[in-house]
């Protein structure tokens, strides 16, 4: 029976989809601009070829998994809010929850994919829910300066959490290729378009824009219409790299070779089963500590997992998969923080 409601549950959200999307109402704007190796003129493409998730893919998941264990809600210890600002060389990073993470480095507060709202969803009312309360309020975050985005899918680009960003804190919108069109309808301005490879200087800082692999869609045809992205936050005190969303591929090596080491790396290790559906799109935590180690990193920080049921794992299979891949391996310093932990990196 919990099988069965499972199946109808996710069957009639992707007709709701469909049925709502009738015109491209919940569609991205579609990027314009020249063609390049990842960009036909139309859609956007991962340079590897990858397996993408699609209607009839989703179906076939709805109608065969089986879902691990999730809590309906679950409560975490409460920590003291981040401090306003870092200085002489600190990196503290502070996870608040899903990939929502807090960067703070020289005086600089960069806060990466940020999601406040109940649901991953174009919806109020259905679509993935979240488990957990964000570890830090909004209201006690300290001044932002920078808000990364990684790509449009609602569990990393939340217009609702970012119309309040805009308001308390006015900072700098740094978004993947094609996205700041999205923003300009909510107001948001501020806004600054990478694409892989380049780069903007804010505050004493260099962010880069960092190939991955993955894809972008709000809608049913807006598929590839705007880019996909990782960063890396280069400042006096070292490099941080933020992955978003990424299947395993070379770019890891690569990033590592060409811009390593890194101070810290933010890492995602959920979302991840079933392997054939989302494989190619999102690392587990074996390949997250294989990325840890090809980019050079010192720390990673484990992100994306628990908060919003997005796959076929349970909530605790990523966090209990870490320790195991890591009793594999020696000196590699990855973190599993509670929702709202800070802690100063080495």
């Amino acid at each position: 029976m919990k099988k069965l409601i499972g199946w109808t549950v996710s069957i009639v959200a992707l007709l709701l989809i469909v049925a709502n999307d009738v015109g491209g109402r919940f569609d991205a704007p579609a990027y314009e601009g020249p063609h390049s190796d990842h960009f036909d003129g139309d859609r956007f493409h991962n340079v590897e070829p990858v397996d993408l998730p699609s209607l009839s893919r989703g179906l076939r998941y709805a109608l065969t998994t089986d879902h691990g264990p999730w809590d309906p809600w679950r409560e975490y210890p409460a920590f003291d809010p981040p401090p306003d600002r870092v200085v002489g060389g600190r990196l503290r990073v502070t996870y608040i929850n899903h990939a929502t993470t807090l960067i703070q480095v020289d005086s600089l507060n960069v806060l990466a994919d940020p999601i406040w709202s109940e649901r991953a969803s174009p919806f109020s009312w259905i679509g993935p829910e979240r488990r957990h309360a964000p570890g830090v309020r909004l209201d006690q975050l300290p001044p932002i300066d920078i808000v990364l985005l990684s790509h449009n899918h609602y569990d990393h680009t939340d217009l609702t959490t970012l119309d309040t960003l805009r308001v308390e804190h006015d900072p700098l919108f740094i978004v993947e290729l094609g996205s700041s069109a999205l923003l300009s309808e909510r107001g948001l301005t501020n806004v600054k378009e990478l694409d892989w490879g380049q780069d903007v200087r804010h505050r004493g800082a260099r962010i880069v824009g960092q190939r991955c692999r993955h894809f972008s869609g709000r809608g049913l045809n807006d598929r590839q219409r705007t880019l996909w992205m990782s960063y890396i936050l280069e400042t006096p005190s070292g490099r941080v790299y933020f992955s978003g969303d990424t299947g395993y591929g070379p770019h890891f090596t690569q990033t590592g070779q060409q811009l390593g080491p890194f101070r810290l790396a933010i890492l995602p290790i959920g979302a991840f089963l079933p392997k054939w559906f989302m494989g190619s799109v999102h690392i587990n935590p074996e390949e997250a500590i294989q990325a840890h180690r090809e980019l050079g990193a010192h720390t990673s920080l484990a992100v994306h997992y628990g908060t919003f049921r997005l796959s076929e794992e349970g909530q605790d299979r990523p966090l209990e998969a870490l320790p195991t891949t890591l009793s594999q391996v020696d000196d590699v310093r990855f973190w599993a923080l509670s929702p709202g932990e800070g802690r100063d990196v080495p």
